[in-house]
């Protein structure tokens, strides 16, 4: 047995274990490319990350982070993954509960401190909001900013940004627009090569003509 399938086969232990263990609130668990993912009910989120963190044989002691997914053609949009880590045993599990735009979701801030800013970026990014939790606010965006950017439905003009002026030495608001040119490409292959120089290749030294050349 190679190393890849005994991690896996470790991982689909620990998947029994927690369907096992929450009983009717895991909705799967699948190992998938070499990863425990673990989808579960919402109202569970709470009961099933403390499980997942005091149950010895799944020792999950460390929340790494919460993020947000958009599904905009699903009735409930929003994945809210949380990502976990067992030091001691060296393994991860992604927990995945589903939320709509008015559904909260339980801030898991009493199981795991470290929550309280990942739920707020989350909340700021998404919209998705976090019931019980002690200070949910921005905390990426400006205070005044309306909407929620990694939306996919979040419009790209029409917005504000803010950024600290040296000159005025002050808070200024201007439209945002890109600081960077698109790229352009030649699309050739890579046996090809590309035909004219980037920029910072004027930098490289020159290639020595090759022996017998």
């Amino acid at each position: 047995m190679t190393q890849s399938e005994s991690s896996s086969d470790a991982l689909r232990q620990i998947a029994a274990r927690i369907t096992q263990g929450l009983s009717g609130d895991v909705l799967s668990a699948d190992v998938v490319r070499g990863e425990l993912i673990v989808a579960v009910k919402r109202d569970a989120i709470v009961k099933a990350l403390t499980y997942l963190r005091d149950d010895p044989m799944c020792d999950f002691t460390q929340l790494v982070d919460v993020c947000g997914v958009d599904y905009p053609e699903r009735e409930e949009r929003f994945d809210v993954v949380y990502h976990l880590l067992s030091m001691r045993k060296n393994t991860r599990v992604r927990v995945k509960v589903t939320a709509g735009e008015e559904t909260p979701v339980a801030s898991v801030t009493g199981v795991f401190v470290c929550a309280d800013w990942l739920e707020r970026e989350v909340w700021d990014m998404y919209g998705v909001y976090f019931s019980g939790h002690p200070d949910l606010r921005r905390i990426l965006t400006d205070y005044g900013f309306d909407g929620h950017p990694q939306r996919k439905d979040f419009p790209l003009t029409g917005y504000v940004e803010m950024r600290y002026d040296e000159d005025q030495k002050r808070v200024i608001y201007e439209p945002v627009k890109l600081t960077q040119d698109f790229r352009t490409f030649d699309f050739l292959s890579p046996w090809e090569g590309i035909q004219k120089l980037l920029p910072g290749d004027e930098k490289a030294p020159p290639t020595p003509p090759k022996q017998g050349a």
